[in-house]
């Protein structure tokens, strides 16, 4: 699969990620770790049989096994399990907040790669990268302005956003590194297996009483759309553009979701934006695209 096809299925995934705000905000009655182990539990439950061929599960290494067990924690629970409780505090902090919590994923994401990966990148990748992230800041708040409520609920679920952007910039790294042994199917079905397995036990030790807790058929619905699109269909895509793509470049690739989640706003909650949201817009999806052709973002030796 050449470079340029990987940029777009990382787009494509990062498209699909727009639409989960308006899926998961519709589940808010569930508890955020209910959601998480249905989620996840569809999701394997729709791959495993469809692709069994392709799972070959004794071809995995041990060191897979145990980089899959780092990302089901990581991304799949608590950067999951964050990012839902964040989106569930609506009477405490802006959605845009939350949105550009995510935005901090390429510093994280540039730490672990380095030292994982030793990824290195131009200055005409950093120039190009620091004007996406300036640009994003201005989708999020017109005329680059921060509006904040107040009280403790704002912190908490400002502090859930950056645990989220945290654990899946960190996890981008770990993954690129499963994907150097393992395909695409095998890193999604350790990712999901694993996520599985730590939210179970998370309920067992925390909230017992979620065990028992089943979804019901609307609810159902919601989290199979959400395993069909922004869940394991995303991140299988999403697998698949990060093998043959640079952490780096995925990282700002990954900013398509906040332009699309703007647009979302427009059409979904009739909110109309600012000049400079839209000025913004462009120019990152611009920047994007310099990102993308310049391929100036590259592997060294792998560890």
């Amino acid at each position: 699969m050449k470079k340029s096809s990987g940029s777009i299925f990382v787009v494509v995934a990062a498209s699909l990620w727009a639409m989960d705000g308006v899926l998961r905000r519709s589940l808010y009655v569930l508890a955020p770790l209910t959601i998480v182990l249905w989620e996840h539990l569809i999701g394997l439950a729709i791959l495993a049989p469809t692709n069994w061929r392709k799972l070959q599960l004794r071809t995995i290494g041990k060191q897979s096994w145990l980089i899959g067990a780092a990302i089901g924690l990581f991304s799949g629970l608590i950067g999951t399990l964050a990012f839902t409780a964040a989106l569930q505090q609506v009477n405490y902090i802006p959605f845009s907040v939350v949105l550009l919590m995510q935005k901090l994923q390429p510093i994280f994401a540039g730490m672990t790669a380095y030292v994982l990966l030793r990824e290195r990148f131009t200055r005409r990748y950093f120039l190009w990268a620091l004007l996406a992230m300036v640009a994003a800041f201005f989708v999020t708040f017109p005329n680059g302005s921060v509006s904040l409520l107040e009280g403790n609920g704002q912190i908490i679920a400002a502090l859930l956003a950056l645990t989220a952007a945290i654990c899946w910039g960190g996890s981008t790294s770990l993954s690129k590194l499963l994907l150097q042994k393992q395909t695409e199917v095998q890193a999604t079905a350790l990712r999901f297996g694993w996520t599985i397995l730590w939210s179970l036990l998370a309920m067992l030790l925390f909230a017992p009483t979620l065990l028992t807790v089943i979804p019901n058929f609307s609810q159902l619905i919601l989290l199979i759309a959400i395993a069909l699109s922004t869940g394991m269909v995303a991140v299988y895509l999403y697998y698949r553009g990060l093998k043959t793509t640079p952490v780096m470049v995925t990282t700002i690739l990954e900013l398509t979701f906040p332009v699309l989640a703007v647009l979302i706003d427009i059409f979904v909650y009739k909110s109309v934006l600012a000049p400079s949201q839209y000025v913004a817009a462009v120019l990152m999806f611009i920047c994007l695209h310099q990102v993308s052709r310049s391929h100036i973002a590259h592997l060294a030796k792998p560890l």
